[in-house]
């Protein structure tokens, strides 16, 4: 019997090459094939493999054939690339993603990777013969689509409304890019929403360190996972049967209550792996007060019902960070925790470091104060005196005590497996908008029209509206939540949450432009093969 082909895209990052491992300890079951930079070569992550295939090792693009491995030394924005580790596919597995904050630094690129090389991916599905009706796509969406999710509104489900934060680029391409596949007429699909992922190794921990780190509020509720869970769960789906109700569907991806903390209290422990002190080492107001995203996930577990990838807890995270320090900054980790001077100290020269850091770099919202960046002081501050409040951390605590949600209403009866076109205008109307396809089969993946308040008028699947929580592709990339609050009831559960009804912004795309290519050189290459 033939073994079917997997395809997987972004293997070289903190979850795809997670992914890749499992898939290979599997290689007795599938045929590999991947596509990876040429840039990718120089660290020989995947020579080993090269080896055990019998494949061999080039310079430069091209196709290395091995014994169940084959891989495309390419680019995802190239489409014969695409084409090629695509052929005679029978699952695809898209783990590539150009993530924050290298998509606000560099937002063409992320727009390439994205949305362009997604729409590649199903373009070649297509192309393959019968590709539509049998090649199996998954796909990695973000938590990041829904933006803010502030005590109160802090737990969420797949099909709330889509709510980009202002100025996170990144958020608007990965809306863009699920929408495709949603939209994409394949007849199996899924797109995992991504929480933050947390690398199990700390090399890729300290690598992450960035001052969108400060774009966080601290009472952020967050339920993460990390790379090894995430790998683990995509390299599933190459297993699940084509006859499953698994397909078709938009799922929410994280840890489960193991892995459910506050931004206050991770920052913390990460803080603590390295023996020292949150707030001996950081100002509170250096954080910003709103926009920004992450979430508990209250449906969480319909997903690991299918993939069973909620392994980790928080302290396995804190475990594997700390066995894999370099020695050096293992002893210095334990001189730190056991001398209250010496940690002082370093304490002290970090503070220092963060300070000059916060004041200077483009991408702090301290610095967007001291330059008076007023757009974005707005977005993640409402106002200078809004951040003048901010006290320090001998105040009251800024982490709240743990708050009952509020489950946020979708605008139709959700019980109902089967709606009427009636029940599509009154959902339409909750959004602010109209139904205008008139009848209707009950095909929940039928393409139907749509009008927003706006008057953009649109096509769209009731899944892709009602169940996924997509609505106007106009509205949803531009930042003008303040004027769509005002028209679309659905939208305004979560713009009001951290927004005033009497605020007026429309935010410019143009305000990217004040971080467009900070730390770009350093870090492009990391940028291009993460999800999350």
């Amino acid at each position: 019997m033939t073994k079917p082909t997997i395809a997987l895209f972004g293997a070289s990052g903190t979850m795809g090459f997670q992914a890749f491992r499992e898939l290979w300890r599997k290689r007795e079951r599938f045929n590999l094939v991947i596509l990876a930079l040429p840039e990718d070569q120089r660290r020989g992550i995947f020579d080993p493999y090269l080896r055990q295939a019998g494949a061999p090792r080039l310079r430069g693009r091209g196709v290395a054939r091995g014994e169940g491995l084959k891989i495309v030394w390419g680019d995802a924005t190239c489409y014969e690339d695409v084409a090629e580790t695509i052929r005679g596919a029978d699952r695809v597995l898209n783990a590539m993603a150009y993530i924050s904050p290298m998509a606000d630094y560099n937002p063409e690129q992320a727009r390439r990777v994205n949305v362009e090389a997604v729409a590649h991916i199903l373009r070649a599905i297509h192309n393959e013969p019968d590709g539509s009706q049998r090649i199996a796509y998954i796909h990695t969406g973000s938590v990041a689509q829904t933006g803010n999710r502030p005590p109160g509104i802090h737990v969420g489900r797949v099909g709330d409304p889509l709510k980009p934060a202002v100025f996170d680029y990144y958020a608007l391409t990965k809306i863009e890019g699920e929408r495709l596949v949603l939209e994409s007429g394949l007849r199996y699909w899924v797109s995992l929403r991504m929480s933050f992922i947390l690398p199990t190794r700390f090399s890729e921990l300290l690598s992450l360190f960035d001052p969108i780190l400060y774009h966080m509020p601290l009472d952020t509720f967050m339920e993460n996972i990390t790379d090894r869970d995430a790998g683990y769960g995509l390299a599933n789906c190459a297993e699940i049967p084509l006859q499953s109700d698994f397909w078709r569907r938009v799922y929410n991806m994280a840890g489960g209550e193991p892995m459910r903390t506050t931004a206050q209290d991770f920052l913390r422990m990460v803080y603590n792996l390295f023996g020292l002190r949150l707030e001996a080492c950081t100002e509170r107001r250096w954080f910003a007060t709103r926009n920004f995203h992450l979430q508990f996930y209250e449906d969480g577990h319909i997903l690991e019902k299918y993939l069973h990838h909620q392994r980790d807890t928080l302290a396995d995270f804190c475990r594997a960070i700390v066995e894999s320090m370099p020695w050096p900054i293992r002893l210095a980790r334990t001189l730190l925790l056991r001398l209250p001077g010496l940690r002082r100290l370093a304490e002290g020269m970090l503070y220092r470091w963060q300070r000059r850091l916060v004041e200077t770099h483009p991408n702090s919202p301290v610095y967007w104060v001291k330059s008076g960046n007023l757009w974005r002081i707005r977005a993640f501050y409402k106002s200078m005196e809004n951040f003048r409040a901010i006290p320090d951390w001998n105040a009251a605590p800024a982490q709240p005590p743990v708050h009952p949600y509020r489950r946020l209403e979708h605008g139709y009866d959700e019980r109902r497996p089967v709606l009427t076109p009636s029940e599509l205008r009154v959902a339409a109307t909750f959004r602010g908008g109209e139904y205008l396809s008139g009848q209707w089969n009950g095909e929940w993946y039928q393409t139907l029209e749509w009008r927003c308040a706006f008057g953009h008028s649109f096509r769209a699947s009731p899944y892709t509206v009602l169940k996924a929580g997509h609505w106007c592709p106009v509205c949803v990339s531009q930042w003008n939540g303040d004027r769509q609050a005002r028209r679309n009831p659905f939208f305004a559960q979560v713009w009001y949450a951290d927004h005033d009804p009497h605020e007026d912004n429309l935010y410019p795309l143009e305000g990217l432009d004040d971080i467009r290519g900070a730390n770009l050189p350093a870090r492009k290459r990391k940028a291009v093969t993460q999800a999350g």
